[in-house]
């Protein structure tokens, strides 16, 4: 598993950025099942992810974490919010919530490194791919059914945070 330090870090690095993590399995179960349900991702569970994020991974800097990974998490949050934005604009059928949640999840990919990014940005499109796959073999779904994209942004990001470096690797990137 490739995350998140270079060096041997303080105590207090690995504290803040486990609970910055624990912070997002606990959103991650709780944003899927409300989008799943309601397809909608609100603000009350997305919005505090960036504050969270940056306050945590700011102390684990602090205590010893190098800031190129802050910086790496600054530019994966705010290179996945870009492209979610304009996917938005040119009616990718994605929701504010979508672009809202794909900025903390490329902060958490940022900060876990560059495969962890491309590997989770990517691969929640492919389970999201598959699963519309499924519903229309299966006839549970027609082409404009309007189907929850956060679970499959989530189960993508975590792919990438936890599985991002040895996929990297054997796809050859």
């Amino acid at each position: 598993m490739q995350v998140l330090f270079a060096d041997a870090p303080s105590l207090w690095a690995v504290i803040a950025v486990g609970a910055a993590y624990t912070w997002l399995l606990v959103a991650s179960v709780a944003l899927s099942v409300i989008d799943a349900r309601t397809h909608r991702l609100p603000n009350a569970w997305v919005l505090p992810g960036y504050p969270v994020f940056g306050v945590l991974l700011l102390v684990a800097c602090l205590s010893g974490a190098p800031w190129s990974s802050l910086l790496r998490a600054a530019v994966g949050g705010a290179a996945l919010f870009v492209f979610y934005l304009l996917l938005r604009g040119a009616g990718g059928g994605m929701g504010g919530g979508d672009v809202k949640l794909a900025g903390v999840l490329g902060i958490a990919l940022g900060w876990a490194g560059w495969s962890a990014l491309a590997v989770g940005a990517f691969a929640g499109f492919i389970f999201g791919g598959l699963y519309g796959v499924i519903l229309l073999a299966t006839r549970r779904a027609g082409r404009r059914t309007a189907v929850a994209f956060g679970p499959w942004m989530l189960l993508g990001a975590w792919t990438g945070i936890l599985l991002g470096g040895v996929i990297a690797d054997r796809l050859g990137l």
